[in-house]
């Protein structure tokens, strides 16, 4: 099949895509779905028949829709590939496809909940060598469930949204603590998945039924602070050095669209237990990258390459082990996967690991060095699936440029 809408070579938006976004043009926040460099308003392809769900559709957050279930979004996507190959774009009125460049972006989902795996083998082996050295890199629980910890969701925003240095309380060496800017800020490279229709509360979703409730991925950066989170971690974990941002792509892509891309997942060594065992492909073979574009420089480089079909843990496992003690999962709750780190030098997805917790300072293309993050760098993560007689599906961007601190 062919788009009515001409899609440039290498676009991360082929028919096969159809990612949903949030775009406002000057009206409003308006739901979309992107085909090549443009953007279909729904609301007004919905208003005028050619699509179903129309009150769904019409709404300013992605929300309501992903409440409708698995059923609906087919009946939407099937409906989108007809209008887009067949005589019925000619009914299209006038405004309803827009170029995406003149568009501000929204976030696309309104996260009730927000939660943070931790379920790459090779970063959490890397982060255990760094601060246990000599000592089991991995926890005695690590391989036996997908560990997690709940985000604070009032502090997602969408790309494009500057990240402002956050301040917050630290311990340099023995010294006494005090409350300063981060002089360890760090990215995180990661993916997350939106969920549909939930479980009742004491009810649990099993890992098979788990492509009934995942409606779509977006890229995520989990920005951190890594001396806060240093002295405030233990024993509860990440708080403040984590929940001053987290920035999402803005456009969502359907598991839908991906589905030809799932591949199997690492082999798990103990097998896990039953409420963990998946039937079927769930580990996606993405590939990632990190640029990091020092402030007056003309173009990011990239500082890290890896792939998502790493993770040891798959999202399937994941939203089973959320719900497992019968907690309620909603629409538009957001679960990241920790940061994805490959098995070798320059896969590794944050700078800590990059730079050995500063010991090995990155060169950048201008002269500079890097341990962590400096004020004016702007970071953008990029994602995109390719195999063997299947087009190339991308995320677009995740970006975000640090601001200094108040």
């Amino acid at each position: 099949m062919t788009s009515r809408i001409p899609v440039p070579d290498g676009s991360d938006f082929p028919l096969a895509n159809l990612p949903y976004g949030v775009i406002d043009a000057g009206e409003g926040p308006r739901l979309a779905v992107a085909i090549g460099d443009h953007a279909i308003d729904l609301r007004v392809a919905a208003g005028v028949g050619l699509l179903p769900h129309g009150a769904a559709l019409s709404a300013p957050t992605l929300n309501p829709f992903l409440a409708l279930g698995r059923t609906a979004w087919l009946e939407t996507r099937i409906a989108l590939t007809e209008l887009l190959t067949t005589d019925r774009f000619d009914r299209l009125p006038g405004g309803a496809v827009q170029a995406r460049a003149g568009l501000s972006m929204v976030r696309p989902f309104d996260p009730g909940d927000f939660v943070d795996f931790y379920s790459s083998i090779h970063h959490a082996a890397n982060l255990g060598s760094l601060f246990r050295p000599g000592t089991e890199p991995l926890n005695p629980n690590w391989r036996h469930l997908p560990v997690a910890y709940h985000g604070r969701s009032s502090s997602i925003v969408v790309s494009g949204t500057p990240v402002r240095r956050p301040r917050g309380q630290v311990r340099p060496g023995e010294a006494p603590p005090h409350t300063a800017p981060t002089t360890a800020l760090d990215f995180e490279l990661e993916v997350g998945f939106i969920t549909g229709p939930g479980n009742a509360l004491g009810d649990s979703i099993s890992a098979d039924s788990a492509a009934d409730h995942i409606f779509g991925l977006v890229l995520v950066n989990d920005w951190s602070a890594r001396d806060i989170q240093r002295w405030e971690y233990v024993p509860l974990g990440p708080f403040l050095g984590k929940s001053f941002a987290t920035t999402v792509s803005p456009w969502v892509v359907t598991l839908e669209a991906l589905s030809p891309y799932l591949v199997p997942g690492v082999p798990q060594d103990p097998e896990p237990v039953e409420y963990l065992r998946t039937r079927g492909d769930w580990a996606l073979d993405l590939e990632l990258e990190v640029t990091l574009q020092p402030h007056g420089a003309a173009a990011g480089q990239v500082v890290t390459r890896t792939n998502f079909a790493g993770n040891y843990w798959t999202m399937a496992q994941q939203l089973a082990h959320v719900t497992i003690n019968g907690t309620n999962v909603r629409p538009g709750d957001l679960y990241a996967s920790g940061t994805i780190s490959g098995p070798t030098r320059g896969s590794e997805g944050s700078l800590i690991e990059l730079t050995r917790n500063g010991a090995e300072p990155l060169r950048l293309g201008d002269g500079t060095e890097r341990t962590f993050l400096r004020d004016g760098d702007t970071v953008t993560l990029r994602g995109w699936c390719q195999r063997p007689g299947l087009p190339r599906l991308g995320f677009g961007e995740c970006t975000g440029m640090v601001l200094p601190a108040t």
